[in-house]
This record gives structure tokens, sequence and C-alpha cells, in this order.
């Protein structure tokens, strides 16, 4: 377990047998079946709106590092519709996350013209039908995060909860952008042992898949490149959810 190997395994075959996935940008589109030549344009295009992410209020370390937005989407199955549902709060239990659970997060939602943009729903929609094939389910109750993690304060955290699961079945955390910064090591551990892999996303599109039933996972803190200031450092990333049993909620 926990072999990212040279020669990849299919995806669908790599959660099956790991509970994890790592996607090259070259593989993302090839292994999603996304609508080729147009799509990796169409999702560049919807890059700039990380640039216009509000703060999170919410965050209990008192930092300022981190900017974002919510969405949530109920995609049903076998036939992949998507729909997107009326706003609503994020919601975990502290067994999942005890820094910013138990409480509902009211964040402010993904940009119209970005959630209904189709380069946007083809990528929710394949991720979906992706996990259905490794486990069956009749709906999936998706959740989509826009984050900025930044290095303004001088240090930017993107799990300040640690090490952690996320009470869903699936997560896919995909690199959108990395500028100015070091670190940012993503940890896949084991939820039951000992082992876990370590690396570095590097390039936009690499794409974290997990079975959050089996593995645990964190990014570590990011800071300034020794080159850059620290104004202009910064990790952005989409963290999406799937979960069969509905939403999280109280």
């Amino acid at each position: 377990m926990f072999n990212i190997a040279t020669v990849q395994k299919p995806a669908d075959q790599a959660l099956s047998q790991d509970g994890l996935s790592l996607l090259y940008p070259a593989d993302l589109t090839a292994t999603l079946k996304l609508p080729m030549p147009g799509w990796p344009g169409d999702w560049n295009a919807l890059s700039d709106s990380w640039n216009h992410l509000p703060p999170d209020a919410h965050l209990k370390d008192g930092g300022h590092y981190r900017k974002r937005r919510h969405a949530c989407f109920i995609q049903d199955m076998p036939s992949g519709a998507i729909e997107q549902t009326p706003h609503r709060a994020h919601w975990q239990p502290t067994d999942y996350n005890a820094l910013h659970g138990g409480f509902e997060r009211w964040f402010d939602p993904v940009e119209p013209a970005v959630a209904n943009a189709p380069a946007w729903t083809a990528l929710l929609a394949a991720f979906g039908k992706l996990f259905a094939q490794v486990q069956p389910v009749p709906r999936w109750y998706i959740e989509a995060h826009q984050f900025r993690i930044d290095t303004a304060g001088g240090v930017g955290r993107p799990t300040p909860e640690g090490a952690h699961r996320d009470g869903v079945n699936f997560v896919v955390v995909m690199l959108v952008a990395r500028q100015g910064v070091k670190g940012g090591e993503t940890r896949v551990f084991d939820a039951h042992g000992p082992h876990g892999v370590r690396f570095v996303m590097q390039q936009p599109l690499t794409t974290l898949l997990l079975d959050d039933t089996r593995v645990i996972h964190e990014t570590t803190a990011i800071l300034p490149a020794d080159d850059h200031q620290a104004e202009s450092g910064f990790r952005d990333t989409l963290v999406l959810t799937y979960r069969s049993a509905g939403f999280q909620a109280p």
C-alpha cells in the first residue's frame, strides 16, 4: 500500500487497492474522459476566479491566510446528471474536524459564472462517475471548495486542523496554481496503520484522489520562497468531497 508507481495504475484500480490515486496533469483529461480539445483552455479561463476569493472568516487560529468560496451539488447516478443546490452552510462533526467542526460555517458562494461553466460541471460530473466505478451509489452529495492559502503574514496553513478525514466517501484535491512559495508537502497516511506517502504538488492540474474511509491527509505549511516577497506567495486548490449519505449537517 501507498506506493505511487512510476507507471500509474488506472485511477479506479488504485482507489480500490490502495485508497488513493495521484493523477499528473497529462493523465487527468484522459482518465476523466473530459471533452477535448477544449476543456483545458476552458478550465484555465476559470482559474482567474481564485484571484477574487473573499477571506475565510472562521479561522480559529487567528490567522488571515485563507480565502475561499463554497458550493454544493447533487449528482444522480448512473446518468451522471449534476445540479447545484441552494446555498447552504458547510458543517463537519468535531470527530472529523476538532478545530472547526461542530458549527455551521457560511462561506461566500462560488460565483455563478464558475459554478455554471461547462468546464466546471464536466469536471465535477467526471469525478463522480469515476468514484461510482469504485463504489456504486444512487447519487453523490458534492461539496466544492475554492481555496487560496497565502503567505502575506509569513506562513500559510492549508490544513490548520492537521491530519484528518472529512467524513465523506471520496476527496479530490486539485492544484490550481502555486506561486512564490516553498513547503506545502501533501501527506497521506493509512487511517489504521503507520504507512504513508509524502510529495509536493507542483504543477497545476496535479490531482489527488482519496478514499476518505481508508486514509487521513494533510498539507504542511507554506512559506515565502527564498526569491519572493511574502505578499506575493500563494497556493490555490479546488477541494471536492463526494458523500453518498447526504450532506453533513447538525
